[in-house]
């Protein structure tokens, strides 16, 4: 991929933006169409929905896993030199931010990404969630909050087990990611076929996935064609949305990061409209939690998403893809907190239903 003619022209911060942007937009239109959600997977690995959004979640990161372990054995990337392997990670973080994360995104009724695409597609919920989510992690990623989450995130980090490299702690070569990349397409494709789920909302989440790998590779691509040094990365959107409120306020440029954000706010809406699913939604509706549990679980992710470096997205696919043991441990609190919380609120509702029913009886 040759990006100096674009680089030339444009410029290296701009060219990173273009790159986001279409990252974004893709990311933003298979997502709206697939419904690709963490939380709603979690909800159907626990039997309160059908399989179809834990099939589609399981496309999506076994896609990602697959695909970028797949470039890393043809030289095609290299992630040694990224936030991931260069320096140690906080692992504390990643088990105290992610069960935070957790339990804001049942809270809430979606991870960040997701929000982000509800509130493209017309939820206002969602658009009133991101604010607060934003915020939140801006006070975090460099504000009033960053004492408190390097307290947190200090105790504990990947220097003291020797490194972040799942595969180096197993004693693995290259081959073994691209094999559990394989057995976790397998194990995806097997609960589409069980929960049948359509074709296009399968090959939707396995894009996602895709659009991770593509991210990765675009930024590799970058690092080694711009004259100032910069690390590889890929899709996030916990991270885009700190750094640009703290663009707004210093006035600094443009890159990947608010190419993504932009393409993903664009792509959804565009994808929303066109299938004829745009609609405003409102605090108003029937059955809708209250507006101070949607801001207590946007606190929460804002918060501890930044801790545990990364969203369901940013720490679960992108770190997940290269097999950071930091992003798989976030990820997997993630799913903890957002499991626990539900089996609460689940607790919560029948003890108000079993109070209901004696009420109605007397």
């Amino acid at each position: 991929m040759d990006l100096v003619p674009l680089i030339e022209l444009v410029g290296e911060p701009q060219t990173a933006l273009v790159g986001g942007l279409i990252l974004g937009l893709a990311f933003g239109v298979f997502a709206q169409r697939s419904r690709y959600c963490t939380r709603s997977a979690v909800l159907s690995a626990m039997g309160e929905s059908d399989l179809k959004p834990l099939a589609t979640w399981a496309a999506g990161f076994a896609a990602a896993i697959l695909a970028v372990q797949a470039l890393l054995g043809a030289d095609l990337i290299d992630v040694a030199e990224t936030r991931f392997f260069s320096t140690a990670q906080s692992l504390s973080g990643a088990l105290v931010g992610g069960l935070l994360f957790g339990v804001g995104m049942v809270l809430t009724r979606g991870c960040v990404s997701r929000l982000l695409v509800l509130g493209a597609s017309g939820n206002l919920r969602g658009v009133f969630s991101i604010a607060i989510v934003a915020v939140t992690a801006l006070a975090t990623y460099s504000g009033i909050l960053v004492p408190l989450r390097d307290g947190i995130g200090g105790v504990w980090s990947t220097a003291a087990i020797g490194g972040n490299d799942l595969l180096v702690h197993a004693g693995l070569e290259r081959w073994a990611g691209i094999t559990l990349g394989i057995i976790l397409a397998a194990i995806a494709l097997g609960f589409a076929l069980k929960a049948r789920v359509s074709a296009w909302r399968f090959f939707g989440g396995t894009m996602i996935g895709l659009t991770i790998a593509a991210g990765w590779y675009f930024t590799w691509q970058l690092s080694t064609q711009v004259f100032e040094p910069i690390q590889a990365e890929s899709l996030s959107f916990i991270r885009p949305l700190a750094t640009t409120g703290e663009l707004a306020l210093q006035s600094g440029f443009a890159g990947l990061d608010q190419g993504v954000l932009l393409g993903a706010v664009m792509g959804a809406f565009v994808a929303a409209v066109v299938s004829g699913e745009f609609r405003i939604a409102t605090f108003s509706e029937p059955g809708v939690p209250s507006i101070w549990r949607y801001a207590a679980g946007s606190v929460l992710m804002g918060f501890g998403g930044i801790l545990a470096v990364g969203c369901t997205i940013g720490a679960g696919l992108t770190g997940g893809s290269v097999l950071a043991v930091s992003s798989l441990l976030a990820l997997a609190s993630m799913i903890t907190g957002a499991a626990l919380t539900q089996l609460v609120l689940r607790s919560v509702a029948s003890q108000q239903t079993a109070s209901a029913a004696i009420m109605a009886a007397e």
